[in-house]
């Protein structure tokens, strides 16, 4: 009898999802980082014969991690990292920020897959935003830092995946094989992968993964040059993908969500909270790595809900202060009495725009003024986040390794300098 395989501990919800999944895969495992997800848990390895789950990938396709080492030591930039963190935060786009201010161009978008997919040729607006916004980071636990690891080197690490064009096709394609798009506790449907449905999945969610890779490459680069470093090494995967792979002989597709792959050899960057240090790893061939089909976590892994950290909001629309370092906003009845238009801000005098943002309804259990005077005062500098990206609402990142003793290595411990997210005030309408 098929049973789920669970390393460390696993929460209710997570178990029952991966029993869900299990009907149909050959195997499901969780790692030490699952909590609950949409159809399929996050942290949860699903391996299939002829299918693929869409909502098993998930709705942020190729969503990874990304980290590079530069030429640099800690003592070389230590006295600029604000004046760095200022930098980052201005020049690279967060949140609401969705389309980058800098163009980049690609290979990617020369692909035939936009043309041979049927999805995507009828829906030619997509590849023009995919374009506007490659290099784009979002909101959520999306992140850029920079850290230093036990020698004093200086790296970069970035997490985030395909943004508005592989949430599209994974609501295209979720529907398309029967899916509730707030998929929580039914079992995720399934594609064949022969079909021609399956193969046109199979061509998108390639193409957004391409387009993933390109945007933390992007990023890392441009983290980079604003930093004044080069780029002497890179570790680079995804953790919501489906991959072609032999084990014992015999080709499966193993869907990881919220999973890295951790084949004898292969690194990984493994990101933690904004408090805790992160890592480079590498896998290692044992028993209980193939029991795995060598895959690992992809972070720390959640103990607390979004709403109960950061509390219930509601959507509203508002003049916000262009200065992201400034909290003004006037609502826009308020504006409108006063003679329409857009007003000053009310804190710094700038100029303000019309946009979305989250008004608190219900307190959360989190105090983010504390969590902020906690980062600075074990020297970290954050820019933007939210209580719903605290360290409490966090495992703590070396019991969730210690799970996975004897299937990595680590080889890096990175303690983070500066950490830049979106604000809590940010929409970002795609599901990350």
């Amino acid at each position: 009898m098929k049973k789920v395989i669970i390393f460390g501990e696993a929460e209710p919800g997570a178990i029952a999802q991966a029993e869900n999944c299990l009907v149909e895969a050959e195997a499901m495992l969780l790692m030490a980082d699952n909590h609950k997800g949409y159809g399929m848990p996050v942290g949860g390895v699903a391996v299939y014969r002829d299918r693929i789950p869409p909502a098993g990938v998930g709705f942020d396709i190729a969503c990874g991690n990304k980290a590079v080492k530069l030429d640099l030591k800690l003592s070389q930039i230590e006295e600029a990292l604000p004046e760095i963190a200022e930098a980052l935060f201005a020049n690279l786009s967060f949140g609401i920020g969705r389309k980058n201010p800098n163009p980049v161009g690609h290979p990617l978008f020369d692909s035939p897959a936009w043309d041979e997919v049927d999805f995507l040729r009828n829906n030619p607006e997509l590849k023009r935003k995919a374009e506007a916004q490659l290099g784009t980071i979002g909101s959520g636990n999306h992140y850029v830092d920079v850290f230093a690891d036990e020698e004093g080197n200086v790296w970069i690490g970035v997490h985030f995946g395909s943004r508005g064009l592989g949430h599209t096709i994974a609501s295209h394609f979720m529907k398309l094989a029967g899916d509730n798009l707030n998929i929580m506790d039914e079992r995720p449907h399934t594609l064949d992968v022969r079909s021609k449905d399956g193969q046109d999945y199979i061509a998108a969610m390639e193409l957004a993964g391409a387009y993933a890779y390109a945007g933390r490459d992007w990023v890392c680069a441009e983290a980079a040059r604003i930093i004044g470093g080069r780029i002497i090494d890179e570790v680079h995967n995804h953790h919501n993908f489906a991959w072609r792979e032999t084990h014992d002989g015999k080709e499966y597709w193993v869907v990881r969500k919220g999973a890295t792959p951790a084949f004898p050899g292969q690194r990984s960057f493994v990101g933690s909270s904004m408090g805790d240090i992160s890592v480079i790893l590498r896998g290692v061939d044992s028993p209980r790595s193939r029991e795995a089909f060598y895959s690992t976590v992809h972070g720390a892994g959640r103990v607390m809900s979004r709403t109960q950290a950061a509390g219930r909001k509601r959507l509203v629309k508002v003049f916000a202060c262009r200065n992201r370092d400034c909290e003004g906003v006037v609502p826009i009845d308020a504006a409108h009495r006063e003679g329409g238009g857009n007003p000053r801000c009310p804190e710094c005098g700038g100029r303000t725009h019309q946009r979305k943002r989250w008004q608190q309804t219900a307190k959360g259990l989190i105090d983010f003024g504390k969590v902020k005077a906690e980062m600075a005062a074990k020297g970290v500098i954050l820019k933007g986040a939210g209580p719903d990206e605290a360290p409490q609402v966090y495992k703590k990142l070396d019991e969730v390794l210690q799970a996975h003793e004897g299937t990595i290595e680590i080889l890096h411990r990175l303690r983070p300098l500066i950490v830049c997210m979106a604000g809590p005030e940010e929409y970002d309408p795609y599901k990350d």
